[in-house]
């Protein structure tokens, strides 16, 4: 596999001059980028997927909630639906996708909805009677046909974008000059007791992607995945350290489980990883029933809201993730607030 994507290099040279001839003609103006009256914050990445995204969606839900009206936009990656579609009591992880469906789980009163189009996406919420006062749009760093007023980028510690390749020699979606759209650039997966050391030498790897014309360059910040204490199943809860040496299968269908089964695995266990997104067949299901026996299943959230419906409520459980800051978490949050604060104010 390593060898095919060296030898893919010349189409990856390819790739990356039509990928910036897209982000040229945008940034003259030939192709047209479309603002909006509204807070619009834009999460995504430069790589292939992997960063987490959705954990970070979560936290500035958790952020922004509190004094604002917060509806969320994402595409509904792999959904078996089309258009314009806004969560509701009849939502599925079909019809929203099981990222969409989970935040629409965990935060009923976010406005959650899943359009392609992210301008029609957009205008289609504003329509609604309650009006959402800050939108975040979920993957939607290349999608240059609506301007946001304000850009994260994330980039895994394990995996930076500033040591990667352009698909389908990496895992690049544009090249690594696309960082100087960024507002804020978090780093995320790192470990809890990442030192400042090592997280200047990552921000001077970074800053020759970030200089920016008369700007600022992007603040940079440092997030670990927190694990939860518990696991959880529609109708029950179980302390992760009571179930630790408990016989169990361990199923993720998510971008590199591997911290997440290392979090849960002892001796004993068995592991089923799918890939990411994965869909769940009848035939899956049944090989899952089959390994579980009388076993604990225990997967993640993503995984759980296309599970729950297949598997008893007793045996199948989820483990959430949280996005905490290493450090300087008090000044991300206030760079955030204020941008919604003065957008807001200057409507």
């Amino acid at each position: 596999m390593i060898f095919l994507r060296k030898i893919l290099f010349p189409i990856a040279i390819l790739y990356g001059w039509i990928i910036q001839l897209r982000n040229f003609l945008y940034d003259k103006g030939i192709l047209k980028s479309y603002s909006f009256d509204i807070p619009i914050i834009a999460v995504g990445n430069l790589s292939v997927g992997g960063t987490g995204k959705t954990p970070q969606i979560e936290y500035l839900i958790r952020l922004l909630s509190k004094n604002s009206k917060v509806a969320t936009l994402s595409r509904g990656y792999k959904r078996k639906s089309n258009g314009f579609i806004l969560a509701n009591e009849h939502a599925t992880a079909e019809t929203l996708g099981d990222e969409p469906f989970q935040i629409h789980q965990k935060f009923p009163d976010v406005q959650v909805a899943v359009d392609a189009d992210r301008k029609n996406g957009i205008e289609q919420l504003l329509s609604q009677n309650t009006k959402p006062e800050v939108i975040l749009l979920d993957d939607a760093f290349q999608h240059r046909r609506v301007k946001a007023g304000f850009y994260i980028l994330l980039t895994a510690y394990g995996d930076l974008f500033t040591d990667d390749w352009m698909l389908p020699t990496g895992n690049l979606r544009e090249s690594r000059s696309g960082a100087a759209r960024a507002d804020m650039i978090i780093v995320t997966k790192c470990p809890n007791n990442l030192s400042e050391l090592a997280q200047k030498e990552i921000r001077s790897k970074m800053e020759r992607y970030l200089l920016r014309r008369n700007e600022s360059n992007a603040a940079v910040f440092f997030a670990a995945v927190a694990y939860d204490e518990s696991i959880y199943s529609v109708d029950g809860i179980k302390k992760v350290s009571e179930i630790k040496n408990t016989p169990k299968l361990l199923l993720a269908g998510i971008a590199k489980p591997k911290p997440f089964f290392a979090y849960l695995q002892n001796e004993g266990d068995e592991i089923m990883e799918f890939s990411d997104h994965h869909h769940f067949s009848a035939s899956d299901i049944d090989v899952i029933r089959r390994r579980a026996e009388n076993r604990l299943v225990i997967t993640t959230e993503k995984d759980f809201v296309r599970l729950k419906e297949h598997l008893p409520s007793s045996q199948l459980f989820y483990l959430p993730i949280k996005t905490t800051m290493v450090a300087h978490g008090n000044q991300l949050d206030q760079i955030i607030i204020n941008y919604v604060g003065t957008s807001t104010r200057n409507r």
